[in-house]
């Protein structure tokens, strides 16, 4: 079974690299959220495929559970907030969007693992602690980038903010900071549900070994 399950993680693995790989060239895309997460993913199931299949050394715990909520919060931002994509305007590989491979298919292939294939109970409390880290980072670099370079893209006529909830030039600085706190919220909300279930699901794998 331990090969259904590496063929499975290098499956995901390929979807989230087959797909970030068009930001090699457009490098500005790299300051999407998206972006970021789907490489981080992507290597981190690329490790997890290849250890299922040697039967070596699996992703940490803490690894493997915080790009699995980043995968989480990418699906239901874009889902929730962000607006239908153009198709006209969009990446594609494949013929498919990058967008739906990054925003579907890749967080609902890496539940799916989360909740199947991986090892529970091995989640610390502090985990989800620090796996609040990376937001604020992000945000800085998306700050000072669009402060240092306010033409760079990747959006439309150059604006260098790759969302709009977090563009400080088409909202207020007083509704940025509400928004990050609410998104902040939502990070910790969530990383407290993938503590609590791999904490409620069975040591041992409920698929595989």
């Amino acid at each position: 079974m331990r090969y259904v399950v590496g063929l499975w993680r290098l499956a995901t693995a390929f979807v989230c690299l087959a797909s970030v790989s068009v930001a090699w060239h457009a490098v500005n895309y790299w300051v999407f959220f998206t972006f970021q997460t789907g490489l981080l993913l992507g290597f981190v199931m690329l490790w997890a495929g290849a250890a299922s299949l040697l039967d070596g050394r699996q992703p940490p715990a803490w690894l493997k559970g915080c790009v699995t909520l980043f995968i989480i919060v990418t699906g239901l931002v874009a889902w929730l907030i962000l607006p239908p994509d153009d198709p006209a305007a969009a990446k594609y590989v494949f013929g498919i969007m990058t967008n739906i491979l990054l925003h579907r298919v890749a967080p609902i292939m890496a539940v799916i693992d989360f909740l199947l294939f991986d090892k529970h109970r091995r989640i610390g409390w502090t985990y989800p602690l620090t796996w609040l880290l990376y937001f604020p980072v992000y945000l800085a670099f998306v700050l000072i980038r669009g402060w240092l370079w306010p033409h760079s893209g990747p959006r439309a006529g150059g604006d260098p903010y790759p969302y709009g909830f977090i563009d400080p030039t088409q909202i207020s600085w007083e509704q940025l900071a509400i928004n990050c706190v609410g998104m902040l919220a939502g990070f910790a909300i969530l990383g407290l549900v993938i503590f609590l279930i791999d904490r409620i699901l069975p040591a041992k794998p409920l698929v595989g070994r």
